[in-house]
């Protein structure tokens, strides 16, 4: 298992793993056209995000993406874990816990960053139970938005 920050000539990839993990977890079908300019400027401007990629022989095969929030509570920075998905094939086999520990290892080692955090569709019990089991808690707040 190789761990490794995304490219431009992984847009692909991820976009398509965006797209299949909004149907497998909201049932919702994605614009694939916005999902792919997204997914391209996030790779092209790391304040937006960054993308880790998990590569079995050659092949990606899980993904997260990390934005960042600033804390003045905590005089730091969370770290955000969104857009988690691991193909299909190679679920069950540790590439999550991978990817974790790697973000975790970087947040270790980084004095600005006060924490991990990270958002599950309520009715995923598969992921929360999963995101439990690396130590990670329940929080008192819920999520509101407004889209445009």
């Amino acid at each position: 298992m190789k761990i490794r920050r995304a490219e431009e000539s992984d847009v692909g990839v991820i976009t398509e793993y965006n797209c299949k993990m909004a149907r497998e977890t909201e049932e919702l079908d994605l614009d694939r056209d916005i999902v792919l300019a997204g997914v391209r400027n996030a790779i092209n401007d790391s304040s937006k995000a960054v993308y880790y990629l998990v590569e079995i022989d050659g092949k990606v095969v899980g993904q997260l993406m990390i934005t960042k929030e600033w804390s003045d509570w905590r005089d730091g920075v969370f770290w955000w874990i969104q857009s988690v998905y691991v193909h299909e094939e190679y679920r069950c086999r540790g590439v999550f816990r991978g990817l974790y520990n790697y973000v975790n290892d970087l947040v270790q080692n980084d004095p600005e960053v006060c924490g991990i955090r990270l958002y599950v569709e309520k009715n995923n019990k598969l992921a929360q139970k999963t995101y439990q089991n690396m130590g990670m808690k329940k929080t008192p707040y819920l999520l509101y938005e407004q889209e445009k």
